[in-house]
């Protein structure tokens, strides 16, 4: 059988022929020279190179030999050269250039702070490029990868400070990439005809593998992660080193670790809302709710409900009142739980609390009764009876009395009070073992005031507990139609779809 030798390889500065050089030496120094030539020159092959150092910077990101030889260099300058010469960027697949070229600076210094020290040496100028394509003067594709890069950068000791002296810029755009990417991704791709998309986009979004679906699939994905990233970078200009909470709830609880951002919170209502609502919900973040909330609770600054807890007698004896007459009812009902109610029964006998108990579960009854026959809210009033006269140890009683009142508020449409009440048997019932119906009942209130996450998330925590407390794994119809609704509506472009 006859053989036939490969085609041999005329290119002295052949990127793939030097990767294979035997000879240590003489690989590191063509490679350097490489480096070096490939932003001065034009060449079909560029983009070659560029994609396999894509790979190998995503495969090997902690590798320092290439960031040795000078790569942050070029990919700096062809950065710069894709944004002043745009008649070069669209020949050939030049077009793919400054995408590849942010992506690989970013992995490369994704994990090493002494990789990123050398990306941001004054020779350099990796920062300024990163920041023309944060400007957007290419597109949302280019946007996303500049926005990670400089998040790795700024979460970095070593290379923070030359990230810093773009600050001003950089928190404006970070702040206004999170809040408008989404509809900028939307109306520049996933919500214009296939035929009118940009190409080299759909490319890099598919590498080729999946037709449509998987495109509209990537965009999405990379939709929200231009919007982490953008989270990430302000995170870390917030805390410098933050890596676990590149999101909104995560970089709220980092501005609440000093004075003035506690300040700054507590007076946007939509996001003391915000983070209450996600503190009572199944949602995965709700203990970084949970723990932003604790962080403003402590500050004696912050007109909370702890500070005004400890002043209460003073409210309470001296007549004076709270600015709503909700806030005050709230702080009433806590006074009277923590510190009068287990006073009073310290002191009460044990027939006396036996009296109690009966009655509990007479009125439980009672209630029962009402709600069947359609008086929702003398069933309401009889349960908040139960409620207040139910010792704090008949914790299952309990349980079932804050849910069932909470059934009532549902009914007569206050989403607040029947979100408040389900929580409060769900907090009794504990995390092991949550009460299904509670779950199922704070999900429909959620879903009444329009927290459509809120409801999802508390919707399939039901699911999850009625299979699991179930012979059969079927999931009821109503719950599979709230999931249905809710997916809709927590869709992360369905507010930019209803705007347009």
């Amino acid at each position: 059988m006859l053989k036939f030798d490969e085609p041999q390889c005329t290119n002295p500065s052949c990127f793939f022929c030097s990767m294979k050089e035997t000879n240590p030496f003489r690989r590191r120094s063509k490679l350097a020279a490489i480096f070096k030539e490939i932003p001065r020159t034009e060449s079909k092959d560029h983009v070659l190179v560029l994609s396999g150092l894509w790979n190998i910077a995503m495969s090997e990101p902690d590798d320092p030999e290439f960031p040795s030889l000078g790569l942050f260099e070029c990919m700096s300058k062809l950065i710069h050269k894709s944004i002043k010469n745009s008649a070069w960027l669209l020949k050939d697949q030049n077009i793919f250039i400054p995408y590849y070229a942010a992506h690989i600076i970013g992995s490369y210094v994704m994990n090493k702070e002494d990789l990123a020290a050398i990306a941001v040496d004054s020779k350099v100028f990796v920062v300024p490029a990163l920041l023309e394509l944060l400007r957007g003067k290419i597109s949302w594709v280019e946007q996303r990868a500049a926005a990670r890069a400089l998040g790795h950068l700024a979460s970095h000791e070593k290379s923070f400070e030359a990230v810093s002296l773009f600050e001003e810029e950089i928190v404006k755009l970070s702040m206004e990439i999170a809040t408008n990417c989404l509809e900028s991704v939307y109306k520049s791709f996933l919500g214009v005809e296939d035929s009118e998309r940009l190409k080299y986009q759909s490319d890099l979004l598919t590498r080729g593998l999946g037709g449509l679906e998987t495109e509209n699939q990537k965009a999405e994905e990379w939709g929200i992660q231009l919007q982490c990233w953008s989270l990430f970078l302000l995170n870390s200009f917030a805390s410098r080193v933050n890596r676990k909470s590149p999101g909104g709830i995560g970089l709220i609880k980092t501005l609440c670790k000093t004075e003035l951002g506690r300040k700054r919170v507590s007076e946007v209502r939509e996001v003391i809302e915000r983070l209450c609502d996600l503190s009572r919900s199944s949602d995965d973040w709700k203990e970084t709710a949970l723990d932003t909330l604790l962080l403003l609770l402590k500050d004696s600054n912050v007109r909370v409900a702890q500070i005004v807890l400890q002043d209460y007698h003073k409210i309470k004896y001296s007549g004076l009142k709270m600015t709503t007459e909700e806030a005050h009812r709230g702080i009433e009902n806590l006074w009277e739980i923590k510190v009068e109610r287990k006073k009073k029964e310290k002191l009460m006998s044990e027939t006396e609390l036996e009296e109690r108990r009966k009655m509990v579960k007479s009125l439980k009854k009672q209630g029962k009764k009402k709600f069947l026959k359609g008086f929702v809210k003398e069933a309401m009033e009889i349960y908040t009876v139960g409620i207040d006269l139910c010792p704090l140890d008949m914790i299952r009683d309990r349980v079932v009395l804050f849910s069932n009142r909470a059934q009532c508020y549902l009914l007569l449409k206050k989403a607040e009070s029947a979100i408040s009440d389900a929580t409060r048997a769900l907090c009794l019932s504990g995390v092991g073992d949550p009460h299904g119906k509670s779950l199922w009942r704070r999900s429909q209130a959620f879903d009444l005031k329009g927290s459509a996450r809120e409801s999802l998330m508390d919707c399939l925590a039901f699911v999850d507990q009625r299979v699991k407390h179930s012979n059969t794994q079927r999931i009821p119809y109503y719950a599979v139609q709230m999931i249905r609704k809710q997916m809709s509506a927590t869709w992360v472009f369905s507010g930019v779809v209803w705007k347009i």
